[in-house]
């Protein structure tokens, strides 16, 4: 009867998605198979009149900002902004962009990293007989062909394996990633196919075992976003686009036209870095700033309504051993109907998203419910052999989706991310909603609109398709190589060097300085666990780069993978900003503070330190242990570790460790930050580590090995006496 019930789910299942195939085929000619368009010659001219010289600097921007009159200025420096402006500049039109915080600073570095037309929509599309759902992931795996092209540094196709634990579910997930490769058409990037349960197994072997039936494979585009959104801004600017971060639009001007009607004629901006206010002259303004659409709008006019719905998303990022290296998951179907992606990412594990309803804010934060939701599903489908830890968690951060508003919608969930264009009746050109992998497309048709609304002339159509982004032309897959052989940069730092900035890799090598070593000759780590340079926040300063968390969040990415290795560095990515720009120490400290709030808050920093506040549930044994751990540190019997004691102990068992070390240590355990570690401190660690809420303790490890040395040593285990 079991059987019977489950081939008759096969049966339906597979009947729908094969009708609604065959109606999108028929009601839609784009579902068949196409040869895509090649990008106008005009590309490849527009490709050859990129600098290679030096940016201007942002002072020269600022400057240029105030003195020309533009045809398009964009308002926002995310994924969409800098597209509109790469669009514009490039058919000829004089571009202005500014953006209120940095480029990328948005939902534009905090996606999932994935460039891919949607599974989910395609089913929502197929089940709903919904061509609008179709179209948009149509255009979606259209753009995302063109992304991997255009950016081969940053993007590349990323195998993503759906495991199946029914054995009804495997024809149904089946037909339905086919049919993903079916509408991809030429724009494939790989074929799907399954997997046995052993197969499955081994690709990735932290899988839960018990009950899989086998897998699917299949295969979509994957990123770093903000290196990519700041890739489209520079490449924006060497065709002559005037951008400006860290400026914030404050109000719009008009005038008005030769009927007497008020039109937009520009923007008041105020640098937030300097407090200098100035004005942009510009034909048309485009709106272009994601979640702050309903801002900007109500700026043009105060009775506008909202057409924006922000949603929020949590993402984690975990240790690399966590996946396999070239093997995402997704969870097609989490507790609450949602759906999770698992992902390596940067040489570490990533995984999310949440999906709520929120508010606006500059400081989007992860709660810790949400991170606790992230690894319950994870523990759904790892084997109980992996203990997936709260402390183990190394970021996390939370992004706001700029959804557009659906009156009938229920939830967020419901919300597609299609896009809209809306033009007030002052010819304020509003882009909203779309996700990341559209951005280009978007963008081409913003443009369109700029031209017919504000009568503008262009020198040519839109020539962004196939148009390379800065650091592509002289890229391939063996650039590391030449790197490592001619600068003596080490293999990991050269490898993400030339994945990060292409061909411009050697102008942040020639900024490396000798290491002291045999090898590698050259390129100092900012910190020994992550492959980050010096030399790359000298280059980061000549990229726009202008406060610290600039450096660690989007020209890095130490915020994103681990918020402990982003702190440690702080000081030393702040001395040498400090050099480049001439900063005050009250600058410096000012700047510290700041990025220490900004981990604290918007990379769950906070959360980890109090997830470590879990109750003391110990047996009288385990407690007896742990007194004897903490007063073989203590060992003049005071009630409390100092630096001294720790100091005194690795010099007893022989280990060389720096000062810095030392209070990194014991401020690992000192909640009260009174440079003391009490009992009571100590036995809320080792209650931590025990729940996994901590994962790893270099003082406990002390404590634990302190107790070993002063232990008298056994005559008999000795091999002495006689």
């Amino acid at each position: 009867m079991r059987f019977r019930g489950a081939f008759r789910k096969v049966v339906v299942v597979t009947s729908v998605i094969a009708g609604g195939t065959c109606f999108a085929y028929w009601a839609y000619p784009g579902f068949r198979f196409q040869k895509q368009k090649q990008s106008p010659v005009l590309a490849v001219e527009s490709r050859l009149k990129l600098s290679q010289g030096p940016l201007p600097t942002r002072a020269q921007q600022l400057k240029d900002l105030q003195d020309k009159e533009f045809d398009v200025l964009v308002i926002g420096g995310g994924a969409t902004g800098c597209g509109v402006a790469l669009d514009a500049v490039s058919r000829g039109l004089k571009t202005a962009l500014v953006e209120k915080f940095d480029f990328a600073s948005g939902t534009s570095s905090r996606s999932t990293k994935l460039i891919h037309g949607g599974v989910r929509y395609l089913q929502k599309a197929i089940f709903n007989l919904d061509i609008e759902q179709y179209r948009m992931v149509k255009e979606a795996l259209a753009e995302r062909g063109n992304l991997i092209q255009i950016a081969p540094h940053l993007a590349h196709p990323l195998p993503i394996m759906l495991p199946v634990y029914k054995w009804w579910q495997l024809p149904y997930y089946y037909i339905g990633i086919k049919c993903y490769d079916l509408v991809a058409g030429t724009q494939l990037l790989k074929s799907s196919y399954i997997l046995s349960k052993s197969k499955a197994l081994e690709l990735f072997p932290m899988l839960k075992r018990d009950k899989l039936v086998g897998a699917l494979v299949y295969y979509d585009g994957q990123h770093d976003d903000a290196r990519m959104c700041l890739a489209i801004a520079l490449t924006a600017t060497r065709l002559g686009a005037s951008i400006a971060n860290h400026s914030e639009v404050i109000s719009l001007t008009k005038h008005p036209d030769k009927d007497g009607h008020q039109v937009l004629s520009g923007a008041k901006v105020k640098d937030r870095l300097t407090g200098q206010e100035f004005y942009i002259r510009s034909k048309c303004v485009v709106n272009a700033t994601g979640p702050y659409t309903d801002n900007i709008r109500q700026l043009d006019d105060p009775k506008s309504t909202k057409i924006c719905q922000p949603s929020s998303g949590v993402h984690i990022v975990l240790p690399d051993y966590y996946s396999p290296a070239n093997m995402g998951l997704l969870d097609p179907s989490t507790s609450d109907g949602r759906v999770i992606f698992f992902l390596p990412w940067e040489h570490a594990t990533m995984a999310g998203t949440t999906d709520h309803s929120c508010e606006v804010t500059d400081d989007p934060m992860p709660s810790e419910a949400e991170i606790q939701f992230i690894l319950k599903e994870i523990r759904n489908y790892l084997s109980p052999d992996v203990n997936v830890r709260r402390g183990d968690v190394l970021s996390a951060w939370s992004g706001i989706r700029p959804l557009v508003t659906n009156p009938n919608a229920k939830d967020t969930q419901s919300i597609a991310r299609n896009h809209i264009i809306d033009v007030s009746d002052s010819n304020l050109v509003t882009i909203a909603g779309g996700k990341w992998t559209t951005y280009r497309h978007m963008a081409e048709e913003t443009v369109d609109k700029c031209v017919e609304v504000c009568r503008l002339n262009p020198m040519s159509g839109c020539l962004t398709k196939g148009l390379l982004l800065d650091g592509a032309y002289e890229w391939s897959p063996t650039l590391f190589i030449r790197l490592i052989q001619d600068f003596g940069l080490d293999h990991e730092v050269a490898k993400h060097l030339a994945s990060t900035y292409g061909d411009r890799a050697f102008k942040v090598a020639r900024l490396a300085q000798l290491t002291g070593k045999r090898w590698p000759v050259v390129g100092r780590r900012l910190h020994e666990d992550c492959p980050y340079i010096e030399a790359e926040v000298v280059y980061a300063v000549r990229e726009y780069a202008a406060t610290a968390i600039d450096v660690i969040a989007r020209r890095t990415r130490l915020a994103f993978l681990n918020v402990n290795a982003a702190e440690e560095a702080l000081p030393r990515i702040i001395e040498i900003m400090s050099r480049e720009l001439n900063w005050s120490k009250a600058r410096e400290k000012e700047e510290l503070d700041r990025a220490t709030r900004f981990l604290n808050l918007e990379m769950g920093m906070n959360l980890k330190d109090e997830s470590k506040n879990i109750p003391i549930n110990f047996t009288k044994d385990e407690i007896n242990v742990y007194i004897k751990r903490f007063r073989a540190l203590d060992t003049d019997n005071k009630g409390f570790i100092t630096i001294a004691d720790l100091r005194a102990y690795f010099k007893k068992s022989g280990e060389k460790v720096g000062e810095d070390q030392l209070h990194e240590i014991l401020s690992e355990v000192d909640l009260n930050k009174n440079a003391q570690v009490d009992m009571g401190e100590f036995l809320q660690l080792m209650s931590a580590l025990k729940t996994g809420a901590v994962s790893t303790s270099r003082f406990a490890k002390a404590a634990e090995l302190s107790e070993e040395i002063i232990k008298p040593i056994s005559i008999t285990r000795s091999g002495g006496g006689v």
